[in-house]
Parts: C-alpha cells; structure tokens; sequence
C-alpha cells in the first residue's frame, strides 16, 4: 500500500517558492504531492504507513554528480593528508604512522595540499626521505594527478635518470636531472604498478564506508568513476552489485567507466541492477591546475615554460569517442583547461552522441567564449564542482592570471548562457558534503569568512539553483529529469530532510544544518536519531 509523509515543511524544488506540505508515495514512486488533509483524504484507503517528519524539511534527494565512491571510502580508512598546512607537521604525521607500520609495509597518505603550506615547497623525495630510505612512502596529492615517493619508491619503480616520460606525464628533476620524486598525471603509474594490490575485501570495506558516510550526507545516489583503479575491474563491479544490494542498501549509482577497460565491462552479462546503472566512457584530456598539467591555450601565468599536459593527442582523443560511439555511449570527459575543452569538444562534435543522450564535460575550469558557443549547440552537460572556488581561490589566480580569470570556474557565465549544469564535489579530492558546494556555489569563499566578497562575486548562484545542480542538474546528465531530482507527480520517491529550511538561513548557518534522514525508493536508509 501507500506511505504519507507529512509534519514538515516539503521543499519540491519545481519552483523556488514551491512548498507542499505531504506527499503520498506508492511502490517507490511519488503519487501525489500537495496539502498534508487533501491528501489524508483523498487517499485514506490507500495509506497504509504514515512518517512524521517532525518539522523539518524534506528536499529532493541530492545526487553528487562527480566522486570516486571507493576512493572516499579510502580516504575515510587510511591516513588523510588534506588538512595537513606545513611539512613539519606533515613529517611529524609521517614518523607517528611509520612506527606503526611493519617492514613490509608501504606508507601511503592521500591528499597534500601545498598551498596550504607557508613555504609551497612540494615535499619532495627529500623530504620523505627524512621519514624512510628502507620503505616505500607515497603521497598522493589532493587532485589526485601527482604523487610524490621517497628514493625507496623511485627504486621499486625503476625511475632513474634515463627513465623516458610516459605520454601524458611528467616526471619532475631538477636542475642536474636527477628525478624529485614528483610525478605527475600518467607518470604516477610507473609508481602504481609497484604498489602492493588492494583485495576485493578492501574494496569491499572501503565502498561500505563510503556508502556510510554518503547516507549520512543526505545522498541518495551518485555518478561515480572507481572501475579502473584496483586491478580487477570485473571484481570491482561485482562488489558494487554486492554492497548496493537493493534491500539492505539502495543507493542510485550511475557508474562512470574509464575507457580502457570499457570493453570488459560492457561485454558482461550481468549487467542488469535495479540501483546501478553503467554510464558514461570516462576520458581523461589533461590533468589539474595545481600542478599546471591543466592544459592551457596560453602558458601559465607563473611559469611560462608550461602550457600542461594533453594526456591524449587530438586523434587519440577523437578515436577514444569513436570508439564509444560504437557502443551507443556517451562520454564523460575530464577537461579543465581551456585547449583541454577545445580537444574534446572537437572529437565530439565529430562523433555526435547518440540520440536522446547527452555527453559530459566534468570540471570546465577554464573556458573561452568561443568555445561556449560551441557548447550551446550540443547535446551535453556540465558537470561542475563549486566548492573548487573555496579551495583553488586565491592560488588559481596566479597560476591563470587576470586575463582569463573572467571565464574561469565561471558556473553563472555558463548557466546564464542556457548551458545545463550538474553539481559534484569529486571526493576525495573535495569533502563529500553537499551542504560545502552549495555554500561555495552561494558564496565563493571559505567558510565563516563573512567579510570577503567572494571570489568573481557576479558569479555567486542562487541557492535555489545551488540546489538544482544537486538534484534536477544530476538527474539531468544521465537523462532522467522526468523521473528524478525533484519531488513531482510520477517521480522516484529519494528525499533529503534536513533538521532546518536553509531558505530561512543566512550561508554560513547552513554549515550547522543536520541530515535528519535520507530516503530512497521510499526506504529510510539513514536516520540520524536512529544512531
């Protein structure tokens, strides 16, 4: 039978000012949606449950656009480096976790950030040397597109001098030629093939700790890229199907799948799930613009030797989307510099996506009006990351300088423009919280900053649309705006009830705001009173 929800304030998200006060859902599937005593009776042979939200506020239910499931649950098991502001206190971090390491073991943290450190100083194999000569350190860095390693791991990897960089990497040396131990984009693999091979069983906990902590951030799905990274993209998968079960966990994945291994996966069987769905052919066109291998039309403002890194030339790049093509796929292609976006959209517009699909752009940090025009003729979406604005302001200005800043993480520019817009954090590289992006969407500054403007302030958002590239913008870029991302009529019952309206508050309050639960298919599948 039927379910009322009711005792709240319900928040649809069809219109800025839409608010209802129940909705009956039937099946998993919203029946109808308007006054709390309409409903009681319209329906009074129907409901069979009734949930009282107890006056808080029910939104659709947020869907991040762009994470790595496995790899935040990773950062939630193992040493997290992202809030780390010194190299003292990085090796200081470093020393207390080797002690408790066996002679075996690698040392691996994730996430430095080197622009929160005073110096900027990279730390460098020199500096992990300090830590071990005996045993492997590696350190990835918060973009996820460089890692440094100590002399140890260099050893392991066979990196030497001689060593030739791989297409789409860089191995850093310096000034005697001698490699750093920084490696950045494709170079990171000559590392990673060393490195000891994750279990299914760690993938396995590590995606249920992900999934922990997504409920608990009010998400009901996500658009996630985890199949390519731990050596088994078949037991990957399977441990997806495994964890998101749909009785004891549901959960709406929509699985990104790299382009190496897309054939593997496509050419399985059991691919029907009721929650996880395969996705886009994830590409990757350049790197970050932490360590300029975000590739530029121009060269970076603080190091004119660099314009960064094409992981893919043009026709790699355009045979790539040929290739997904073949299998009726969309694709989803990393770009965050400017030229990065001019390749993509070049091999895109030669291999038109499939009818009533829509490619993916993820990040489009850096754009031109050139190229946007280009946008506005295609079927595509714009998977986007506000809470970059709060992490890469103000070190991103000197890397572009002022000339292109007016068309860089320019998220009103492209929304004005009729550009349709999904919203992600692209943890672990960002917290998965979705309550950060849409304050940095809001706002574009750092939290509890209340004095600063915010960075290229005629680019704040609303926070009614802050809250629709979480929720429609999401349903949007797999093409299920007329079945999710808001609370209507015919729509898949996934809400979000939050302890307050955030309407009703000023940003930074927002940051005070409890999940109280998060419900999909019509199932509880968080409650924060129940913990």
């Amino acid at each position: 039978m039927g379910t009322l929800w009711f005792g709240g304030k319900i928040r649809t998200l069809y219109q800025e000012d839409e608010i209802c006060e129940a909705v009956f859902v039937e099946n998993g599937v919203i029946i109808d949606v308007g006054k709390e005593n309409q409903l009681r009776t319209k329906y009074a042979g129907k409901i069979t449950d009734f949930e009282d939200v107890m006056g808080a506020v029910m939104y659709p239910g947020f869907v991040d656009s762009h994470l790595h499931m496995i790899g935040h649950g990773e950062k939630l098991l193992r040493l997290d480096l992202s809030e780390v502001n010194s190299i003292e206190k990085l090796k200081h971090i470093l020393l207390n976790t080797m002690e408790k390491l066996s002679p075996d073991d690698w040392l691996i943290g994730e996430g430095f950030n080197e622009n929160l450190f005073p110096s900027k100083k990279i730390p460098d194999r020199f500096v992990l040397d300090e830590i071990s000569q005996e045993q492997p350190i590696v350190l990835s860095r918060v973009c996820r597109h460089a890692l440094v390693t100590n002399t140890m791991g260099l050893q392991l990897a066979g990196i030497t001098e001689q060593t030739n960089e791989p297409p789409g990497g860089v191995i850093v040396k310096d000034e005697a030629g001698v490699p750093t131990g920084y490696l950045l984009d494709q170079a990171q693999e000559l590392v990673k093939e060393v490195m000891p091979t994750k279990s299914l069983n760690y993938i396995k906990r590590a995606m249920e700790a992900s999934l922990k902590d997504l409920y608990r951030h009010g998400f009901v799905g996500a658009h996630t890229e985890d199949l390519n990274y731990y050596g088994d993209p078949i037991g990957t998968l399977r441990t997806f199907y495994d964890v998101i079960d749909g009785k004891r966990n549901k959960f709406r994945a929509n699985l990104l799948i790299h382009h190496e291994v897309t054939d593997q996966i496509m050419a399985l069987d059991e691919r029907d799930h009721s929650f996880i769905e395969l996705g886009s052919v994830k590409i990757f066109a350049d790197g970050a613009l932490g360590g300029r291998t975000a590739l530029l039309s121009e060269p970076y403002s603080d190091d004119k030797s660099t314009q960064g890194v094409a992981i893919h030339t043009p026709d790699e790049l355009s045979e790539i989307v040929k290739g997904a093509r073949e299998l009726e796929m969309p694709v989803a292609i990393h770009v965050i510099g400017d030229l990065a976006l001019e390749y993509a959209l070049n091999a895109i517009e030669k291999y038109p996506v499939p009818d009533g699909k829509r490619d993916r752009l993820i990040h489009l940090q850096v754009t031109r009006e050139d190229l946007i025009q280009r946008m506005k003729k295609l079927p595509l979406i714009l998977d986007i990351q506000p809470r970059f604005v709060a992490t890469d302001f103000p070190w991103v200005e000197e890397r572009l300088g002022q000339e292109r800043i007016p068309y860089s993480f320019a998220w009103r520019r492209l929304l004005q423009e009729g550009l349709l817009c999904a919203g992600g954090s692209d943890a672990p590289i960002e917290p998965v919280n979705p309550i950060l992006g849409i304050h940095a969407a809001v706002t574009r500054r750092k939290p509890n900053d209340e004095n600063h403007e915010g960075y290229i302030p005629t680019e704040k958002l609303s926070l009614f649309e802050a809250l629709r590239l979480f929720t429609v913008g999401s349903a949007e870029a797999i093409n299920k705006e007329a079945e999710r991302g808001m609370i209507r009529k015919g729509y898949v019952a996934d809400f979000t009830i939050l302890s307050k309206d955030l309407f009703d508050l000023s940003p930074d309050e927002w940051l005070n705001v409890e999940v109280e639960k998060t419900i999909v298919d019509n199932s509880v599948m968080y409650d924060r009173k129940m913990l």
